[in-house]
């Protein structure tokens, strides 16, 4: 009997090389929160290897069912354990696997014959905001482990809103894109900070979660021409709902009431014009003498006029920095 195969016999095809299956997942989205091909990929896999054994997937991969193997394989053991067309599927650790992936990309350069498909699988990906939930975490350490942090409070962060608000202005009238970016991180970093500081009251603590919540109410609210049956086709409408829920929400006698008197003097006259051309009252500048009526009605002059005080005052004083620089024979 001839042991060879016979002409009619079918051809048999040599087992693949396998494939590598690198899954990550962000610690943005809460563990188990996987999409549908990784769960796939999960089910179908011959191995799943992970090499952090407090990888927070694992309790719910292992609740799913799937095994779960706590290995750090170098690429040579990656490559032999998918011999025969078997895929692996790796669970990457917070840093990506980076020695993995770089040693599987050696070999490949080796021209080593047979080499697995590399597949990288993202499992869960972040929503828009989620580094916000870094900046809360980052805090939280800096709150607790910081010597100068831990024992700032509201009233010793006070100054640096205010500077850090001026900053702000000054990046958005210099229109400088990175400047900007920047100093609305740090105008949020005092949000932040402040949030944290006030976890620790004693009799009315509140959170960051708080405080959005609060806002998130009010622009609601504030909106009914958004979220609710109220129609504004113009800014001016809009304007008026604005104003029209926030006097019932503040239960305001005055129209000059909630205004802070601590604010520059030039956005303190332009406001309080604001509020009484707004409420239609009619009430005459006080009159008296020397610079500071005068800027009053300079102020209530450019408001009637659509124009900010503060921000016109800046533009000249600007130009004024650059004729004294010229005159020094410096660059402006």
């Amino acid at each position: 009997m001839n042991a060879h195969r016979s002409d009619d016999a079918p051809a048999t095809t040599a087992p693949g090389p396998g494939r590598v299956v690198l899954l990550t997942t962000s610690h943005r989205v809460a563990p188990g929160l996987l999409s549908w091909p990784a769960w796939q990929a999960l089910r179908d896999a011959d191995r799943v290897l992970c090499a952090d054994e407090a990888h927070p997937q694992l309790p719910y991969l292992r609740e799913a069912g799937i095994t779960v193997e706590q290995a750090a394989p170098t690429a040579e053991d990656l490559v032999d354990a998918c011999a025969g067309d078997r895929t692996v599927v790796v669970v990457a650790t917070a840093e990506g696997e980076p020695r993995l992936t770089d040693g599987l990309a050696r070999l490949a350069g080796s021209g080593r014959p047979s080499m697995p498909s590399l597949e990288l699988l993202p499992a869960s990906y972040d929503l828009p905001g989620a580094r916000l939930l870094d900046l809360i975490q980052v805090m939280d350490r800096i709150r607790e482990e910081c010597p100068w942090s831990s024992r700032q409070t509201h009233q010793g962060l006070a100054k640096y809103g205010i500077e850090e608000a001026y900053e702000l202005v000054e990046a958005i009238e210099d229109g400088d894109r990175d400047e900007l970016r920047e100093e609305l991180g740090d105008v949020l970093l005092q949000v932040v900070f402040h949030s944290r500081i006030a976890e620790e009251d004693p009799e009315a603590p509140f959170s960051i979660d708080d405080v959005a919540a609060t806002i998130v109410t009010k622009l609601i609210h504030r909106h009914p021409h958004v979220f609710g049956d109220a129609t504004a086709t113009t800014p001016e409408e809009v304007k008026e709902h604005w104003l029209r829920t926030k006097a019932v929400e503040k239960r305001r006698e005055s129209v000059t009431d909630g205004i802070p008197l601590g604010q520059p003097g030039l956005a303190l006259a332009s406001k309080l014009a604001s509020r009484v051309r707004t409420a239609g009252l009619d009430v005459p500048l006080p009159a008296g003498d020397g610079i500071g009526y005068d800027l009053l009605a300079m102020a209530a002059r450019a408001e009637a006029e659509g124009v900010d005080p503060e921000a016109a005052l800046r533009a000249a004083a600007r130009s004024y920095r650059d004729a004294v620089r010229a005159a020094e024979g410096l660059n402006a």
